[in-house]
């Protein structure tokens, strides 16, 4: 994998990856950013809630569960001084359809925190990580 970066001004960034999506990475004003895209750490949140989302999909689709909807809300503390590192993640899922197991949305959850999900696992080693669920009637 690959990614680059590219400064456009002040406090803002155009991130590319290697396969070939760009997102803009801006700081906020009081360091001389527009605002004009997330923070880097603000990314680091979603990247954590985007791998783990993908996962709990994957594997209730694989178990023919009958998934509608999954949303994942991303907390996260950080240390007081710098660096300023995470210091405890916490991943909330909302997954939603009509007659979805519990045991298995419970066990979608276990398994993307132990075993598939880097993001996670990878921040585990800086950061306590907890994850909880819901299951929600379909709208």
């Amino acid at each position: 994998m690959q990614a680059r970066i590219k400064w456009i001004e002040n406090a803002a960034f155009v991130a590319e990856s290697g396969s070939g999506h760009a997102i803009v990475v801006d700081g906020p004003p009081e360091i001389g950013g527009r605002d004009l895209g997330p923070r880097p750490m603000e990314l680091m949140l979603m990247s954590v809630g985007s791998c783990s989302a993908v996962d709990i999909v994957m594997i209730l689709k694989k178990a023919r569960q009958p998934i509608d909807a999954c949303e994942v809300e991303v907390a996260g503390k950080r240390a007081e001084t710098d660096p300023k590192v995470f210091t405890h993640i916490h991943l909330h899922f909302i997954v939603s359809g009509a007659g979805l197991s519990e045991s298995h949305v419970k066990r979608a959850v276990a398994l993307s925190a132990e075993k598939y999900c880097s993001a996670s696992i990878m921040l585990q080693k800086a950061a306590e990580v907890t994850h909880d669920y819901e299951i929600r009637s379909p709208a």
